[in-house]
């Protein structure tokens, strides 16, 4: 229905989709818009659980005055049931995504890369994680332009 809360998680979590998470909740809060939203991100692995996110990450996010508190945590079979969209960074999440989405009874997430709104039509977010501050920067960037267009869309 029109009223349903849509939501968004991204997936992989300790780099790119808490980047994304953060990115997408400011833009919705700066939209007056977070009633309608609820973000939240995941791992399609269990390596990182508990964990915080990378510095680096959390350094250019603050670079660009935005603050998160997420603590990595993985997927679950709910956020399959319960999330209009699961938006992911590259192929290999997509795969997984699929497949553990087609053991789940009464899936409803739209499940696709978050690169496909991008208006630069760049569709991989490539993971920085052994890069530098600059691929941390580009994440952001892309992060930015795909949420933006995102939310215009299903707004």
């Amino acid at each position: 229905s029109e009223n349903s809360i849509k939501s968004l998680v991204s997936i992989g979590n300790i780099c790119r989709s808490p980047i994304a998470e953060a990115v997408f909740r400011k833009l919705v809060t700066d939209e007056k818009l977070e009633h309608k939203w609820r973000t939240d991100s995941a791992a399609v692995s269990d390596w990182n659980v508990g964990r915080f996110p990378d510095s680096r990450a959390l350094g250019c996010l603050r670079h660009h005055g935005i603050e998160t508190a997420h603590k990595a945590r993985q997927i679950t079979k709910e956020d399959f049931q319960t999330f209009d969209h699961i938006l992911c960074m590259d192929e290999s999440n997509l795969r997984d995504l699929n497949r553990k989405s087609n053991q789940v009874k009464d899936c409803k997430a739209k499940i696709e890369l978050l690169g496909t709104y991008d208006p630069q039509k760049q569709l991989i977010i490539e993971d920085p994680y052994y890069g530098n501050e600059k691929d941390f920067e580009t994440v952001y960037e892309q992060c930015l332009r795909c949420c933006k267009a995102f939310l215009e869309k299903y707004h």
